[in-house]
């Protein structure tokens, strides 16, 4: 499938959608059930299509609109773009620490609709819809945070409605910002989750508004009956959460979370269903820290091993940097997954991760990524056969057992997509995935029109409750580890309901095995802010970049702090995204697809970056480049032109190598921080 077409600098009129409804007021008049009843057997609706299936999909994440915003205000720190003199712009401060403009949002917001909408199948949204708490003198307040919801959820309503209603299916997610006290929600039923039930009404399926009221969690099938986006309610997982504890006690929320994805896995499968995971918080960890409380990291490594056959994908926000990470299944440690063994679920050695990352901080947090990407073992096993690596006196089923197979299924990937709020530039996220088979099944929109005309049919499936299921055993790979490993058993905890794996002989789903719903690619859009306020005079940003102590202490003022605009009042150009980057022609980043196997690909070459990075020669000898086939242009021509077996030629290779890995490494950041960063600025970092 070519990729979406790029759409640059496309000038349209912006109109007010958020403007349409006051703080409080309902979200939309007419409301439609989400969730609604379809033929079982083809998956075909009772009405005559009006859509079909695009094979893309929109991810939006972190808005955090500020109604108190003012252009041309300074962007520092206890003034966060609300007051004085400075070089915030009409359309936000890029770069700053400062809080989405509504005029950022509602221009986003409209060019989505002009530009996306009717190319799409599905949203997912993965939260943070309300402002920081970054000015003293206005205070957060928990109505005003439940207020901007409800106008923003009003505005993706409108956004993605014809004259009918709802046409796009929309899958929300609430951030840590998004409920009072920040960062803390209680175990449910309780008020935020009864009111987030009212304020997303029109995109929670009315079958499962209960289960959202008792956790803040829900599935929406995009695709009926082929595959379902599951928002989960990270919030339950999230480290800094004072009203939690773990995991693995049943009283605990997190507890109760896994219970329901597991019973909802497994009757998705028996329906022959895939799923794709959403949140906000994302199971960010590194060797020092993490953002989940670790039985909940350790839960969710083993739920996607054990339905790598069902999930298609993970989908997070939060951390405003454009990234993705890798999960080891091989660090699963079922001491911690049972509260029997471990008392209180058992601590983690790992700190939390900072609030807010500024650049100097994600620059260490990306290093620490590379560095344990550093690790991984050599990922050209997975390129060869057997019988060719033998040839090449290599051991190929070893190398392979060393990924889970030639499908690397050891491994699960995470992918985090970079925020609207210009904390760097905005950005959207334009998936595409495969629907071979799929062009003429029944859409979500399909399924709506044909619930207004019928509200149930005969022979619909209900998912049965928590609880219902069979416990399992241990899992397989599990097994696997003990007969390499004699250790003590973990004494049995009754409370732990461990997923079956897929049965034997499936094969990998369509995270691993480019089939049907696996993801191909995507297309990143950004908005140039400087070029778009037109309120700089170009070069002249702060020649020191960033305020390095102010960002220290948590507040970062941007690349133009101290800047006068150009003009009184602001005299913006036309408002647009345009392509950042698209997997599907990056030539550094190489990705045929977004299947697992390739990420682990990418982050060995990245890995390879980094002073911890292993010899680039393995145990065996010299390590056939994966990468030779598509030299740069700029690359030397010699390192190519010497005789197989040659010292000069290893040298060469190893040198070639370590110059692909730094470039890769490099156009990693720059994407991170969403292209505000020059060359020499990251190579500083």
């Amino acid at each position: 499938m070519p990729p979406l077409k790029a759409l640059q600098w496309a000038a349209l009129v912006v109109p007010n959608l958020l403007a349409q409804l006051p703080c409080g007021a309902s979200a939309t008049e007419t409301q439609f059930v989400l969730q609604p009843p379809i033929d079982p057997g083809n998956g075909r609706s009772l009405v005559t299509s009006q859509r079909r299936l695009h094979g893309r999909f929109l991810h939006i994440t972190d808005l955090h609109p500020d109604e108190h915003y003012q252009p041309h205000t300074s962007t520092e720190e206890d003034i966060a773009c609300h007051r004085g003199n400075g070089p915030a712009g009409i359309y936000g401060a890029e770069t700053s620490d400062c809080d989405s403009p509504m005029s950022l949002v509602n221009a986003t917001l409209a060019w989505v609709k002009e530009n996306l909408r009717d190319e799409i199948d599905f949203v997912v949204w993965t939260g943070d819809s309300a402002r920081h708490d970054s000015d003293e003198r206005m205070p957060r307040h928990n109505k005003d945070i439940l207020a901007m919801n409800r106008r923003i959820a009003g505005a993706f309503v409108d956004t993605f409605s014809d004259d009918k209603g709802l046409i796009v299916p929309v899958v929300p997610t609430f951030g840590n910002n998004d409920i009072y006290p920040h960062n803390i929600l209680l175990p449910g039923p309780n008020d935020i989750l009864q009111t987030y039930t009212s304020i997303w009404k029109p995109f929670i399926p009315e079958a499962q508004r209960h289960s959202f009221e008792f956790g803040g969690w829900f599935y929406v099938e995009v695709i009926p009956n082929k595959l379902a986006v599951f928002s989960l309610n990270t919030m339950y997982f999230f480290d800094r959460n004072a009203g939690i504890d773990d995991c693995v006690h049943p009283s605990e929320p997190g507890y109760k979370h896994f219970e329901w994805l597991r019973v909802q896995l497994d009757f998705l499968r028996s329906r022959g269903m895939k799923a794709m995971l959403m949140g906000h918080v994302p199971p960010a960890r590194t060797a020092g820290k993490q953002l989940w409380e670790e039985t909940c990291w350790q839960k969710y490594t083993l739920w996607l091993q054990q339905y790598r056959d069902v999930i298609t994908g993970s989908l997070y926000g939060h951390m405003n940097i454009d990234h993705f990470l890798l999960q080891d299944t091989h660090e699963i440690d079922m001491a911690l997954i049972s509260a029997s063994a471990s008392g209180k679920g058992g601590a983690s050695v790992r700190g939390a991760m900072e609030e807010k990352l500024s650049i100097q901080s994600s620059a260490d947090y990306l290093r620490e990524l590379r560095d344990h990407w550093a690790k991984l073992p050599s990922p050209v096993a997975l390129e060869q056969d057997v019988d060719e690596a033998k040839k090449r006196r290599r051991k190929g089923k070893k190398d392979k057992d060393k990924f889970g197979g030639k499908w690397a299924e050891r491994f699960q990937l995470t992918l985090i997509s970079p925020s609207v709020v210009p904390n760097y530039f905005p950005s959207l996220r334009v998936f595409e995935y495969n629907i071979t088979g799929l062009e003429d099944s029944s859409t979500w929109a399909d399924a709506t029109r044909a619930a207004q005309l019928d509200e149930a049919l005969p022979g619909d499936e209900e998912a049965p409750d928590v609880g219902e299921l069979k416990r399992s055993e241990v899992p397989d790979f599990e097994t696997e580890k003990k007969k390499k490993k004699k250790g003590k058993k973990p004494p049995e905890d009754p409370n732990l309901h461990l997923p079956d794996p897929p049965s034997k002989g499936t094969p990998p789903g369509p995270a691993y095995l480019p089939q049907t719903l696996s993801l191909l690619g995507y297309t990143q859009y950004y908005a140039n802010l400087t070029y778009i306020n037109n309120d700089l005079v170009a070069g002249s940003e702060d020649e020191d970049g960033d305020d390095d102590d102010a960002a220290a202490r948590g507040w970062n003022p941007g690349k133009h702090k101290g800047q006068t605009p150009k003009h009184g009042k602001p005299q913006p150009r036309a408002f647009g995204f345009e392509v950042e980057y698209s997997t599907f022609d990056d030539e550094i980043y190489g990705l045929d697809d977004l299947t697992v196997k390739n990420y682990v690909r990418l982050a060995h070459r990245i890995g390879q970056a980094s002073k911890k990075a292993k010899s680039l020669a393995d145990d065996d000898g010299d390590e056939i480049d994966e990468y030779d086939e598509d030299e740069d242009e700029d690359s030397d021509p010699d390192i190519r032109g010497f005789t197989k077996g040659g010292k000069h030629k290893k040298n060469k290779k190893k040198k070639h190598k370590k110059e692909k890995a730094l470039k890769t490494w490099l156009h990693f950041l720059k994407h991170a921080f969403v292209s505000t960063r020059s060359k020499e600025e990251l190579e500083g970092l």
